[in-house]
């Protein structure tokens, strides 16, 4: 995604911006510029395509000083990276705007603007933004008050940072689905994307709300909420121990990150949703023209993002109706593959540097669509400068923020989440989605952030349970359908962090062999929302209570199962079916977790395993 700086002072804040562009790095991006208010009182730009770098020693050639200054790195969705199309973009000479996310009605904006003599340099949507907030300001005079007008008539996602020639006292700042957080100074103020970008400057921060419109200056902060009245944001001053390579208040880095899933699940939603659909921009220029001609999807991985794509093959063929195939990637690049035509290739990863998913990439880039190669290739990685990111077509990056600990947890969640963005985008493009289906699901996820702090609550519950593993050798693990794939990662964690040798199999296969190695010694985990399995599965635990095996249930509140001899039930919130898979991960990581600690071994760095397998 891309990133904002911006900054109001006393001092040069060329230095700053560039220095916050370079915080943000991490988060991907194929352009970057700023513009400042310079010291002889005009607004003066530099933008490049490529890194940070490049805008850097474009500034020593050319330096700009100035007090007031905006900055940006831009991920492509509206045109093709180019300098022309960096930001941030101009009015005429004496306004200019940068802006995070995706405007939907920008076609009919440009024609309107078009009408009113307004000249486009650029193939992007958020030109259409500068030049409406133009004709506002014309008319209305004060560039607050214009920017409320402006908002009115965008339809879609944005974070915008603004400043004026003409009006060079301020810095505004609106929030609608895209992240910004205002640093707080000594007669100087700051705004960006991420609090990261200001960590060398300030450790005041104050973080918009949705809907939010603000006026920063050096010495003062104006805020107005969606309905137009003036409000006080909580001032929050920053600690070391939030910092992502500090462990803070918890035990071991696992926990933290556990608990930081519903945080990083709204990240990787935010500027991505509009009122009922999916913003299909958001995984690039060109998605939707090459998502309309997607006939089949294959899925490449490892460990636990492979994992996530087997979660999302249900999604696929369920709600978008595209055939779906899931792969680990150390088989597929080895073997000869059949494409299929119109075949989308998606590679999942955490660090984007896996080198088998890498291998298969290129493989599986090789050859061209018209040549039996693959339509397109399309990332979902978490690091926006990856080798994966670089070389694929499309891509969404998750925003699970940095992961130290070498059992994947928030990676694996965020992951899901893009997988869905990805189905709803597809199934959208496709028009194969049921009827509103795409509407209420958006609405679940909206939700999403609140369902996952509620399974995190029942982490007392969860400790108790891990009381059971404490002296156990193996354990087998439970689902139907798509939870099935949640069980394999819940065994992949235990036997990560904890040593016990854990295998997970779909319920209906029990009779079918692994039923011969239940007893009392056999703990069974098994995941059980409420859906058209559920039935099924029940019988098929009779078969492991028959046999003496000792049951933990993670079930939907409303499944009616209640705790017995050798059954222990844990309600879990309700949730949709499709989402549920998202929600019952966290349970069965924070079992794997407090069952580590109780049998003493190291939580965030096991034996044997690297957090990056960057060799075969």
């Amino acid at each position: 995604m891309c990133g904002i700086v911006g900054a109001v002072a006393e001092r040069n804040i060329t230095a700053i911006l560039v220095e916050g562009l370079k915080r943000l790095e991490y988060r991907g991006y194929d352009s970057a510029g700023l513009a400042v208010f310079n010291n002889a009182g005009v607004l003066e730009r530099r933008r490049r395509v490529g890194k940070v770098s490049e805008l850097e020693q474009a500034l020593a050639g050319e330096p700009l000083a100035g007090r007031l200054g905006i900055a940006h790195t831009r991920w492509a969705t509206h045109g093709a990276p180019s300098e022309r199309n960096a930001h941030p973009h101009f009015s005429g000479s004496d306004l200019a705007v940068v802006h995070n996310g995706i405007i939907e009605n920008h076609e009919a904006l440009r024609k309107q603007l078009q009408g009113l003599g307004y000249v486009f340099s650029s193939d992007t949507d958020t030109e259409v933004i500068v030049h409406l907030l133009d004709h506002k300001l014309k008319a209305l005079g004060d560039l607050t008050v214009a920017l409320k007008a402006t908002v009115k008539d965008l339809h879609g996602a944005y974070g915008l940072a603004v400043i004026s020639a003409k009006q060079p006292d301020r810095l505004l700042a609106a929030r609608s689905g895209s992240p910004l957080v205002i640093g707080l100074g000594l007669g100087e103020n700051f705004l960006a994307s991420d609090q990261l970008a200001l960590r060398q400057v300030t450790d005041r921060f104050m973080y918009l709300e949705e809907g939010d419109i603000a006026e920063i200056r050096r010495d003062s902060v104006q805020i107005w909420s969606v309905d137009g009245q003036p409000v006080v944001r909580e001032s929050v001053q920053y600690h070391e121990g939030a910092e992502a390579a500090d462990k803070g208040e918890y035990r071991h880095f696992m926990l933290k990150e556990i608990h930081e899933q519903p945080k990083v699940v709204q990240r990787t939603l935010e500027g991505r949703l509009g009122t009922d659909h999916v913003l299909v921009q958001a995984f690039g220029p060109q998605a939707a023209e090459l998502f309309a001609k997607v006939q089949n999807v294959q899925i490449v991985a490892c460990g636990t993002s492979f994992h996530a794509g087997m979660v999302a093959r249900y999604w696929l063929e369920e709600l978008a109706g595209i055939p779906s195939q899931v792969e680990v990637a150390s088989e597929f690049r080895y073997r000869k593959v059949v494409v299929q035509p119109g075949t989308l290739f998606v590679s999942i990863s955490q660090s984007g540097e896996t080198a088998d998913t890498l291998a298969a990439l290129r493989n599986g880039k090789a050859k061209g669509p018209d040549n039996g190669g693959y339509l397109a290739s399309l990332a979902i990685c978490n690091v926006g400068i990856s080798s994966l990111v670089r070389e694929s077509d499309l891509t969404l990056l998750t925003q699970a923020g940095p992961e130290i600990g070498v059992a994947s947890t928030k990676a694996f969640t965020t992951q899901l989440v893009a997988l869905m963005l990805l189905t709803l985008s597809l199934g959208q493009v496709r028009g194969t989605l049921a009827k509103g289906v795409e509407a209420e699901l958006v609405e679940e996820l909206r939700r999403l952030p609140t369902r996952l702090g509620e399974a995190l609550a029942m982490d007392g519950t969860v400790e108790k349970i891990a009381e059971l593993f404490a002296e156990k050798h193996h354990a087998l693990f439970l689902g139907r359908g798509a939870q099935y794939p949640v069980a394999m990662e819940g065994a992949l964690k235990l036997k990560e962090i904890s040593y016990i040798h854990a295998e997970a199999y779909p319920a209906g296969e029990l009779k079918h062999g692994p039923l011969a190695l239940v007893d009392a010694d056999m703990p069974v985990v098994t995941v059980a929302p409420n859906n058209e399995l559920l039935e099924k599965l029940k019988s098929n635990l009779q078969e492991v209570r028959a046999r003496g095996g000792e049951l933990i249930v993670f079930a939907d509140g409303e499944a009616n199962m209640s705790n017995g001899e050798g059954t222990h039930v844990v309600n879990m919130p309700h949730i949709s079916d499709a989402l549920a898979p998202i929600l019952y991960t966290l349970p069965l990581q924070l079992l794997s977790y407090y069952v580590a600690v109780l049998r003493g071994t190291d939580v965030d760095q096991p034996r044997n395993l690297a957090k990056s397998v960057t060799v075969e």
